[in-house]
């Protein structure tokens, strides 16, 4: 089945609430529905052995939540956190089970809604980020906004294993980070 007709047919008529965030200059949009809460940075625990995707955990009301780095996914340079930078607290289904994550962004703007008439099917060529990853794209003004799909962000992910053989203490991080 073509994913991109399914996300079309899944869109309503009043349109799509999504939350803007920057990356590298680049505003992206996750879906309003996945998102619980958004954080000032706080301190990223390191996992030795983990991935460069998914490679640390923050403590986020007593919850022990598994860090995100979409640099790393879509390849941009890396570069020290600023006083804009924060953590997106989102929920998602991986493999049937609601897996909460912390996704870094440089800076996060609103939550606000794309009008069905202004969202379009992601271009199979000219993109920089794999299309899989791409839910759509909005277009507000002159502006575009880059929908992602972050279940097939992380889904996809599974196939960026850390090179160590990760052991048997590091299962929970390794479903999420792998």
């Amino acid at each position: 089945m073509n994913t991109n007709v399914a996300r079309a047919d899944q869109r309503n008529e009043s349109g799509l609430a999504v939350l803007t965030l920057d990356l590298d200059g680049h505003v992206f949009a996750i879906e309003a529905t996945h998102v619980l809460e958004i954080l000032d940075l706080v301190a990223v625990t390191e996992v030795p052995g983990a991935g460069p995707f998914v490679g640390g955990l923050i403590n986020v009301r007593g919850k022990v939540v598994p860090v995100a780095d979409l640099r790393h996914k879509f390849g941009m340079p890396q570069r020290e956190a600023g006083i804009d930078t924060r953590v997106v607290v989102i929920e998602l289904d991986l493999d049937g089970d609601l897996t909460t994550v912390g996704l870094i962004a440089d800076k996060v703007f609103e939550v606000t809604e794309i009008a069905a008439t202004a969202v379009e099917e992601t271009p199979k060529v000219g993109m920089t980020w794999r299309h899989e990853y791409i839910r759509c794209i909005g277009k507000r003004g002159n502006d575009f906004i880059i929908v992602l799909d972050i279940g097939a962000v992380f889904s996809l992910g599974r196939l960026d294993k850390p090179k160590s053989t990760a052991n048997a203490a590091e299962p929970a991080l390794e479903a999420v980070a792998s």
